[in-house]
């Protein structure tokens, strides 16, 4: 179904609206660059359109803490809205941007309720990264990302889920994979979340189960680099590894993941050895590809995109040959900026203070040049690294310029107060105010990875059997029904779990799939689950 924007009466046209006399502008995303962006153009004479997939901002930096137990994901998240609701040249949209039109200046985006098309004038385009697993797609059905508020909640069930069904093994082989954790990829997010993970089975839950030890759980931070926090520097990165050890946390390096399933993975070293780590839960923390919107813009405008899938742009942000089209965030390639959030925002507000000047008849202003104001990443507790211009500083002081600055940058005083709030139950004491989870909130991505696959194998079948079929031959209802099943897809039983299987069994039993999300087996269809007694205390 295709919606239409309504068309405005022409005393009160709709920002969008080519009838509006004023300047047109549409943001692309609701992330760091986006949102600066827009709030920078609060007083500019212009229509602001801002278009996202999601309704919410997301401070990407504190998603771990969804993940495991600190954070609530409204903390994290504010709604787009509340945080715009007074800026009145702004609009937020709800929608997926799935094309940019850059000769007819059109962006269409899809909704539940269809498509719509918005016209613009000058378009920012800060769509942001997903999760990259270098080619190897299917690894994502087993090992989440760190993307987005659904890759935190579904996490959070599968780490404190593992503990849950840890205490119910009888088997101690088994009851130790339960029990051991990989996090790929040894950047901040990586040897954020190892940190946390270790402090859970450590501090938080050593105290609540009776038949496990919480603090005999495993937790492995692997990368195929030679480093932890490689981009900090040789002496915050030893200073970071001896702190993952001393909190428990084993740290293996030039390691290479080549393979990951429901109950392990496997790696390859820089010897050429090849071993498994047997483990139900992984986390992917290793890689970032830019939104497929680069690839548009670059095949529309002749333009580059690197390997990680962002746009070449100009010195002023904008899009060669498209002085209108800016591009900032984790989209743009630019002098080897890194993919963080201080890019974006600086970016963001570079492009609303082109677009400003521009109206204004005045000449562009220099070409961006990124401040760095350093980085930082937490270990634990008490303790974190910092590197801010030529300082160097790990342990206390870092860990409280981390809580500063993090709180300085999460949107809206509420948000800060509660933030505040829950640091100090989880780190003066010990406890974690969200540890709620839900079946859907694990197997929801799965599932509706599987339908999708269901229903473009339905799709293909029928068009592949509307061009078999002659139009004179009448076909049988339960005939055609027989030939639009999706075929199977070879090579995969239904017990496994690839993205692309599973095509027939999108109608099993949810207790199944809870079990294949937690890592079981998915017994065939009319088999008997085995009966377990309850375990003894």
């Amino acid at each position: 179904m295709t919606v239409e924007t309504p068309a405005p009466s022409p005393a009160t046209p709709l920002p969008g609206d080519r009838r509006s006399s004023r300047h047109k502008v549409v943001v692309i995303g609701s992330g760091f660059g986006g949102l600066w962006a827009t709030e920078a153009l609060r007083k500019a004479p212009v229509d602001v359109v801002m278009i996202s997939g999601t309704s919410h901002h997301l401070f990407q930096p504190l998603l771990y803490q969804v993940a495991t137990g600190v954070l609530s994901e409204g903390e994290v998240a504010p709604a787009t809205r509340e945080v715009l609701k007074k800026q009145r040249n702004a609009t937020v949209l709800l929608g997926r941007v799935t094309e940019i039109d850059i000769a007819a200046k059109i962006v269409t985006s899809v909704s539940p309720l269809g498509t719509t098309v918005t016209p613009y004038d000058t378009l920012i385009v800060a769509a942001g990264a997903g999760q990259s697993y270098f080619g190897n797609d299917q690894f994502s059905e087993f090992a989440p990302g760190m993307k987005s508020i659904d890759d935190a909640l579904e996490l959070r069930g599968r780490i404190f889920g593992c503990f849950e069904l840890a205490e119910l093994c009888e088997d101690p082989q088994e009851q130790e994979e339960w029990l051991t954790f990989v996090v790929v990829g040894a950047g901040p997010t990586g040897v954020e979340m190892a940190g946390q993970i270790s402090e859970l089975a450590h501090r938080t839950l050593r105290r609540d189960f009776r038949r496990i030890d919480t603090t005999k759980a495993k937790i492995i931070l692997l990368d195929a680099a030679p480093a932890v926090l490689g981009a900090f520097g040789d002496k915050l990165s030893a200073a970071a590894r001896d702190q993952l050890q001393k909190i428990g946390v084993d740290v293996e390096l030039n390691a290479k993941v080549v393979g990951v399933d429901n109950t392990g993975v496997d790696i390859v070293d820089a010897d050429g050895n090849e071993r498994r780590i047997p483990c139900r839960c992984k986390v992917w923390a290793a890689g970032v590809s830019a939104s497929p919107l680069g690839k548009q813009l670059a095949e529309q405008s002749g333009g580059e995109v690197d390997r990680a899938g962002r746009v070449r742009v100009n010195e002023d942000l904008t899009l060669p040959g498209h002085p209108e089209i800016f591009v900032v965030g984790d989209m743009m390639a630019l002098n080897n900026l890194p993919g963080v959030a201080q890019v974006a925002m600086q970016g963001g507000k570079y492009a609303a203070g082109q677009i400003v000047r521009r109206l204004r008849g005045e000449p562009p202003a220099p070409p961006f040049k990124y401040f760095d104001k350093g980085s930082m990443a937490t270990i634990s507790r008490f303790h974190a690294v910092a590197s801010v211009g030529k300082i160097r500083m790990a342990g206390f002081f870092a860990w409280l310029m981390w809580l500063g600055v993090h709180v300085m940058y999460l949107v809206g005083f509420k948000n800060r107060f509660t933030t505040m709030l829950h640091w100090a139950v989880s780190f003066i004491f010990r406890g974690r105010s969200q540890r709620t989870t839900t079946r859907q909130q694990i197997v929801a991505r799965t599932l509706m990875a599987r339908l999708s696959a269901a229903e473009e194998a339905l799709e293909a079948a029928e068009q592949k059997n509307s061009e078999a079929r002659e139009p004179s031959a009448p076909v049988a209802a339960s005939d055609a029904g027989a030939d639009l099943r999706p075929e199977p897809v070879e090579g995969r039983s239904s017990g496994s779990a690839g993205l692309n299987s599973h095509a027939d069994t999108t109608g099993s039993d949810s207790v199944d799939e809870l079990a294949a999300a937690y890592g079981e087996n998915i017994d065939q269809p009319g088999d008997a689950a085995p009966l377990k007694q309850a375990p003894e205390s």
